[in-house]
């Protein structure tokens, strides 16, 4: 699924509040809000089976604070730290340590 990077809704102004976004068969694939046009505040990501594929914050359009992955079983895969889009510490991937 291509992902709308856009920062601007469909009527041409910056998007603002609660935004969702759907795969083909509907299911929902990302939720969250925006504020002037950047991602904002906590934002979950959907695998197209339903389950949580990820989920962390926003702050002024950029990944910040901890964020986790998940597989397609519902099982933690990852954890990580970002600031402003930058990795700053992830923890070692469950599926390649066994856990």
């Amino acid at each position: 699924m291509k992902m709308d990077n856009s920062k601007i809704d469909k009527d041409g102004k910056l998007k603002q509040g609660v935004y969702q976004e759907h795969f083909k068969n509907g299911s929902l694939s990302c939720e969250g809000s925006f504020k002037d046009g950047e991602r904002t505040g906590e934002w979950k990501y959907y695998l197209a089976n339903g389950q949580l594929k990820a989920i962390g914050d926003y702050i002024n359009g950029k990944m910040t604070g901890e964020w986790k992955w998940y597989r397609e079983n519902g099982k933690l895969m990852q954890t990580g730290s970002l600031d402003n889009d930058t990795k700053t510490e992830f923890g070692q991937d469950t599926e390649r340590t066994g856990n």
